[in-house]
């Protein structure tokens, strides 16, 4: 073990990567060490306890945990001289598991599905014992967790975990498990929780949040049309999808449910089909672009996000320009993309046709080029609209807010208002990653 203990952590810092789900893992492992009497601190070097929570899904993930945690004892060791206690959570704990306690002598080892058992595990170890939790049940760890009892303006809720796709390219089947949905009353009171607690607009999450169902058979659009009735809840939004789960019921709630916001996160990582087909996807290039037109002919001014993976194992510089052709298509107002990264035990990584480095560089400049063209020119359309925005933090400048409009592009304002106020905004100017505003009115709670 890194820090033989005497007695238990007095003070913790979670320190989260990857996804928005590792965001809301992170936040909900602090409110349980909360809960059980440790106090949180900005500063890893001075806390007791240290918990890496990891994303498994790049490259090199797991030596970076392994670098971290020799910098995390390095600095505490500086400032305080002794090291802290380290827990390392999240999906690289879950694909290493012992592995990363007998290689980094680390403390505590905790897996996505069982994180609601840290606590118990950071007492164990505090007793000299190394803990390692990596099980995967079947009945959920929500109910083991703490109320939310502070949050921000927006907040993060996970309704959905876990894959069944099996993209020849991830990890998150191995290391999240089988797609499973949180039972529809716990949502609902988790949401409920949230407002009370401050969050006016709640983002629901999963690996394919689109595929959350019950045994109603609600699926996620009755799912949001419940949450719409929750008073004081003015937004929702939802990531990530995937397109096969788009169900029509869900295309007719961004036409007709007021709170659900104008914004989409649908990734579809190729615009070749024959790549699409080798990574597994179940869905082709036009398959994708009439999808989206029946998204928007019920939302015409719907936001577009996608995900993109260049250098798949055996593309082709014409399937490439495939991907371009897609981008020029949509029109993304903002994207996410990606140099193919081989991870250990997925099909790709074993396929012949590795993209040299130096190819995948080129084309991810070009896509990045791109998909900045058209997140650019998103922006500058939205000059002359009015619209709400929901503040969420102080911005750079004296009196400056940050917040964010429907379409979720970053809007900058100035005047005396609060975080958390929603306000009537014109925007006046635009840059290629925000836009700025001027405040009309305060909208009324």
């Amino acid at each position: 073990m890194g820090s033989p203990m005497t007695s238990p952590p007095k003070t913790f810092h979670v320190k989260s990567f990857g996804c928005q789900m590792n965001v809301y893992d992170g936040e909900r492992m602090a409110e349980l060490m909360t809960a059980d009497g440790l106090t949180a601190t900005d500063d890893a070097s001075a806390a007791d306890l240290v918990v890496l929570n990891t994303c498994h899904i790049r490259e090199k993930a797991t030596e970076k945990v392994y670098s971290d945690i020799g910098r995390l004892r390095k600095d505490a060791m500086k400032a305080r001289g002794a090291a802290p206690m380290i827990a390392v959570a999240g999906c690289v704990a879950q694909a290493e598991g012992a592995e990363i306690v007998r290689r980094a002598k680390v403390d505590v080892v905790v897996g996505p599905q069982a994180y609601h058992n840290l606590p118990g595990l950071v007492a164990k170890a505090a007793g000299g014992t190394a803990a390692l939790d990596t099980d995967m049940p079947l009945l959920s760890k929500f109910g083991h967790l703490p109320a939310r009892r502070k949050v921000g303006p927006s907040a993060f809720l996970t309704v959905q975990e876990g894959c069944d796709k099996f993209c020849t390219y991830c990890v998150v089947p191995y290391t999240r498990g089988a797609e499973i949905s949180r039972p529809f009353d716990g949502i609902v009171a988790e949401a409920r929780g949230l407002v009370e607690a401050g969050a006016r607009e709640i983002t629901l999450l999963g690996q394919n949040v689109n595929a959350w169902n019950d045994d109603q058979d609600r699926g996620l659009h009755g799912l949001i049309r419940a949450l719409d009735r929750i008073p004081g809840l003015a937004r929702i939004r939802y990531m990530t999808s995937h397109p096969n789960d788009m169900t029509q019921g869900l295309i007719d709630a961004h036409g007709d449910v007021e709170s659900l916001m104008p914004f989409l996160h649908l990734p579809v990582q190729s615009g070749s089909d024959r790549v699409l087909k080798a990574m597994n996807r179940a869905h082709t290039a036009d398959g994708y672009l009439r999808l989206l037109d029946r998204v928007r002919a019920v939302r015409p001014d719907i936001a577009l996000s996608g995900d993109f993976i260049v250098g798949f194992p055996g593309e082709t510089e014409a399937e490439f320009a495939e991907t371009l052709r897609l981008v020029d298509a949509v029109g993304y107002a903002q994207a996410f993309s990606f140099k193919y990264s081989p991870r250990p035990g997925t099909p790709a990584a074993d396929m012949t046709d590795q993209i040299a480095p130096e190819v995948m560089d080129e084309r991810l400049q070009r896509l990045q080029a791109a998909l900045n063209r058209d997140q650019q020119a998103f922006n500058a359309a939205t000059v002359g609209r009015t619209c709400t925005v929901l503040l969420e933090r102080k911005g750079k400048l004296p009196g400056q807010l940050l917040g964010k409009s429907p379409w979720l592009n970053s809007v900058h304002v100035i005047g005396p208002h609060a975080i958390g106020d929603l306000v009537e905004v014109d925007i006046v100017a635009a840059g290629p990653n925000a836009v700025t505003g001027e405040v009309r009115a305060r909208v009324a709670a």
